[in-house]
C-alpha cells in the first residue's frame, strides 16, 4: 500500500462539524445584541446617560483615551450635577473631603504648544485639579509639561499631605517621584530603570515600557506602592533603598496572577490585611491577594458574564466593590456576595469613585476579614458561552479589536467576529483540503490503473 493510501480520507461531513459548530459559538454573541440579552452593553447607544440609578452619595467617572475624553458626577438621586470634556484623557479621581464633602481631585491631560517642551515636537500638560462637583469650581493645584512617549504623562497621583504628591509617571524615563507642589519641586525619584532592564522588559523602550499607571502612598508602612502594568505585578518602593523584593506581587510574564492590571488598592492590617484589590484587566477579572507570612495568596476574585477589560475597583466600608468595566460601558456595584446591587452605562469608563466612602479602597475591609464570596460567572447560557469563548482567546486579540472598532460594538461582537473569522478559515481550510485530496486520490488511482494494464510484451 502506499503512503498516500495510509493516510485517513478527509471527512466532509468532519469539516462541516467543525464549521457548524463555529457558526454557533459565532451567533451567540451577535445573537445576544440584537436581542438585547444582558451580556456586555447591548443595545447601549456609547452616549452618556443623563441619569443613573440613585446611589448613596456622588458617584464621579473618567474616560481617557478610549473614547473622548469625559468628567462626569452624579448626584444620590441619579441626576447628573456636572460634566466637562475639555481635556483628551481624564484619569486618576479621588475624592478630598479637606476641600468640602462634594470636592475632588482629578488628573487631566491635554496637548500643549511644543514651546513649554523644551521645543519639542509634541508636548502635553498633565494637570492636578480640585472639583466641587456641586457648584462646578475648579482650581488647579499643580501642573507639568512634557513630551509624551507611548502614553498619557501622568495616570495617578496620591496625595502624602497637603503639599506633597507622588505621581505616577507613565512616560520615559517610567517612575515615581515625590513633588512639593507649593515649590513645584522634586524632593525623591525613583526610575524604573534601577530595577527592571529596558531590554529585557516590558513593552517597548523607552516609548509605552512600564506603563506606570497607578501610584499610593502607604501611610502606615511609610512606602509607596506602584503599578508598572506591562511588568504584570505591583511593587513596593522604600524611599531611599528601592523596591523590597519579597513584597512584589506578580511578575513580568506571569499572567496567571497578574496580566496588564490597572489601580491597585492597599488595604492595610487594621482593617484585615496587608491586601491588594486589584483591576486585573487582560484576565477580565478583579482579584484580591492577602499577604500571608513571606507570600500573596488569592483571597477574591470576581468575574461576570459582562465584564471586559476592567480598570478599576474600590472598596466600600461594608464590603461592596465598585468596578469600572471598561470594554462592557458600565460601572457596577457588587455586594459581600458577589451579586450586582447597582450599575450604570458609561462610555469606557476608567476609573470611578463613591463619595463619602474614602480614597478609593481607603475604607474598605480585605475579602478575608469581611468574608467576601468569589464570583466567576453568572448570565445564563449565552454569557456562558462567551465566557468559554474569552478563556479560549487570547484576551489581547479580543481587547484589541475592541479598541479599533466603533464604540456601539460590544465585547460579545468582538468574541462572535474573532469566530466567525475562524468559521470561514476552517470552511475553506476543508474544501481545499477535499480538493487536494481528490487530484491527489485521482492522480493514484490513474497511476495504478495504468501500472496494470496488459504490457506490449
Amino acid at each position: 500500500m502506499s503512503a498516500l493510501h495510509a493516510v485517513p480520507r478527509p471527512s466532509r461531513r468532519t469539516f462541516r462539524v467543525l464549521a457548524l459548530a463555529l457558526v454557533l459559538v459565532s451567533a451567540s454573541p451577535a445573537m445576544a445584541t440584537v436581542l438585547g440579552v444582558a451580556t456586555g452593553s447591548a443595545g447601549y447607544d456609547g452616549g452618556v446617560p443623563e441619569s443613573v440609578p440613585p446611589a448613596d452619595g456622588h458617584t464621579v467617572v473618567t474616560v481617557d483615551g478610549i473614547g473622548p475624553g469625559l468628567i462626569a458626577a452624579y448626584a444620590p438621586n441619579g441626576s447628573k450635577v456636572y460634566e466637562a470634556d475639555e481635556h483628551r484623557f481624564y484619569h486618576d479621581v479621588d475624592p478630598a473631603p479637606r476641600f468640602g464633602k462634594a470636592s475632588v481631585t482629578y488628573v487631566a491631560s491635554h496637548g500643549a504648544a511644543a514651546r513649554h517642551c523644551a521645543s519639542e515636537d509634541r508636548c502635553r500638560k498633565s494637570q492636578v485639579m480640585r472639583l466641587n462637583v456641586t457648584t462646578g469650581e475648579r482650581e488647579e493645584l499643580w501642573a507639568r509639561y512634557a513630551t509624551p512617549s507611548g502614553s498619557n504623562n501622568i495616570h495617578d497621583v496620591d496625595f502624602v499631605n497637603d503639599t506633597h504628591l507622588v505621581v505616577a509617571e507613565i512616560s520615559h524615563p517610567d517612575g515615581v517621584y515625590v513633588v512639593n507642589v507649593s515649590a513645584d519641586e522634586e524632593v525623591w525619584r525613583w526610575n524604573a530603570s534601577e530595577h527592571y532592564d529596558p531590554n529585557a522588559s516590558g513593552g517597548q523602550y523607552p516609548g509605552d515600557w512600564t506603563h506606570m499607571n497607578d501610584v499610593e502612598y502607604l501611610h502606615d508602612r511609610g512606602l509607596v506602592m506602584a503599578s508598572p502594568r506591562n511588568m504584570d505585578s505591583v511593587i513596593f518602593i522604600e524611599p531611599g533603598e528601592g523596591v523590597v523584593e519579597d513584597m512584589t506581587l506578580g511578575s513580568d510574564g506571569d499572567h496567571r496572577t497578574l496580566y496588564e492590571a490597572h489601580n491597585p488598592d492597599y488595604i492595610p492590617e487594621e482593617r484585615g490585611g496587608p491586601a491588594v484589590v486589584v483591576a486585573d484587566s487582560e484576565n477580565d477579572r478583579i482579584v484580591e491577594y492577602q499577604r500571608v507570612e513571606d507570600s500573596w495568596e488569592r483571597s477574591w476574585l470576581w468575574r461576570d458574564g459582562s465584564v471586559q477589560w476592567p480598570r478599576d475597583a474600590d472598596r466600600f466600608p461594608n464590603g461592596h466593590t465598585l468596578v469600572t468595566d471598561t470594554h462592557s460601558d458600565r460601572v457596577v456595584e457588587v455586594d459581600a456576595d458577589g451579586d450586582v446591587v447597582w450599575q450604570m452605562r458609561f462610555p469606557g469608563p476608567y476609573e470611578a469613585e463613591r463619595l463619602g466612602t474614602g480614597a478609593e479602597s481607603a475604607g474598605g475591609p480585605a475579602a478575608a476579614e469581611a468574608g467576601l464570596d468569589s464570583r466567576r460567572a453568572s448570565g445564563g447560557v449565552v454569557a456562558g458561552v462567551v465566557l468559554a469563548a474569552e478563556d479560549v482567546l487570547p484576551s489581547l486579540l479580543v481587547n484589541g479589536m475592541l479598541f479599533t472598532l466603533p464604540r456601539w460594538m460590544t465585547p460579545v461582537d468582538a468574541v462572535g467576529m474573532v469566530f466567525a473569522a475562524l468559521f470561514a478559515l476552517a470552511w475553506a481550510t476543508g474544501e481545499l483540503g477535499l480538493v487536494v485530496h481528490r487530484r491527489r486520490s485521482g492522480g493514484v488511482e490513474g497511476a495504478n490503473a495504468e501500472s496494470s494494464a496488459p504490457g506490449d510484451d
